[in-house]
């Protein structure tokens, strides 16, 4: 009797494995797809929010300056010519495209399209912003690119609306209906499914563009806070630092990495290696600028200035003074 019980029991934990194992390979997609629906949604909104965004040839951080940057180097570089035209069209594009993409695939509809047009977005921001990062993991869209596939593939088949009309379209051909009427069924209702999130996101994407934009965008000169070394800074050998080359030392107060400079003969500065985009490591200064490999922003060598976005903000700059054969760090500058 007892044996009896204990295989009961057993089958019924293995059964209930089995169920949670089933669930777990249903449900595998779902952090992938909430990560990438939020993010292009809120990447939208950051797009549509952003004074510099759509603000012109004038400015480093705008849609146009980026786009022309990569021009020359991007492998689709002969493409780029139509947004360079219409740049604020293009602009908008992309925004409102990231915006559909991220709902489509957070709500579930018509889950591979949606896919689709992740990937091509990503596979487009990798050929031109990041295609020449290096590493090449250091470059999030080529990483963005690789993450949409499954959702290209395999679509968004539960907790959806992809998955709510699939299951009733089965109800319906249970119950004698003619596949015909069971596929424009389907259609109609997802249609009107992409027309109703289509225009709420259309309606809040336009507001947002109209009136959540700053319209004073941080002025490009500023430096920010400044960090005082009140003793004699770290110091190289100024052999060490040819024209056009650098050397790297730390802020003493910070922590965080200086290239001590020379752009011209007997011309010597100290920049912060960290961008001031999202905090990046910038590369070593190369033809004149300075290149973060993660978003794409360069820095002239010479005084940290932003020459393309998404940063806004110049590299921090620090006094560099020389003593005899050597160059010593000074403090950051305000």
């Amino acid at each position: 009797m007892a044996t009896g019980t204990g295989n009961t029991a057993g089958g019924t934990a293995g059964a209930r494995i089995t169920e949670w194992k089933a669930a777990g390979s249903r449900f595998a997609l779902l952090p992938l797809r909430l990560f990438l629906g939020v993010t292009f949604v809120y990447a939208a909104f950051d797009k549509l929010s952003d004074a510099h965004y759509l603000a012109g040839a004038g400015d480093p951080a705008s849609f146009y300056a980026q786009t022309k940057a990569a021009e020359d180097s991007s492998p689709i570089g002969w493409a780029l010519s139509p947004a360079l035209h219409a740049p604020t069209f293009f602009g908008l594009l992309v925004a409102f495209g990231e915006l559909a993409v991220g709902l489509g695939t957070l709500f579930g509809l018509w889950g591979r399209i949606a896919g689709l047009g992740g990937v091509l977005l990503s596979a487009t921001l990798w050929l031109t912003v990041s295609f020449h990062t290096t590493p090449y993991y250091l470059g999030n869209d080529l990483a963005y690119l690789l993450a949409w596939t499954p959702l290209l593939l395999a679509g968004t088949p539960y907790l959806s609306v992809d998955g709510y009309l699939a299951a009733r379209a089965a109800r319906d051909r249970a119950r004698g209906l003619a596949e015909d009427a069971v596929r424009r069924r389907a259609l109609l209702d997802g249609g009107i499914a992409a027309v109703a999130l289509g225009g709420a996101g259309l309606l809040s994407g336009s507001l947002t563009a109209s009136f959540g934009r700053d319209e004073t965008p941080a002025a490009a000169s500023g430096t920010g806070a400044t960090s005082p070394v009140p003793q004699a800074g770290p110091s190289v050998p100024a052999a060490q630092v040819p024209v056009g080359g650098s050397a790297t030392v730390k802020d003493p107060a910070s922590g965080d990495a200086v290239y001590i400079v020379q752009p011209a003969a007997g011309q010597y500065a100290g920049l912060s290696s960290v961008c001031t985009h999202s905090g990046c490591a910038v590369n070593p200064p190369k033809d004149g600028k300075l290149y973060c490999p993660c978003h794409g922003s360069t820095f002239d060598a010479a005084t940290g200035a932003v020459i393309t976005g998404p940063a806004v903000k110049p590299l921090p700059a620090y006094g560099v003074s020389k003593n005899g054969d050597r160059l010593e760090l000074g403090p950051q500058k305000s």
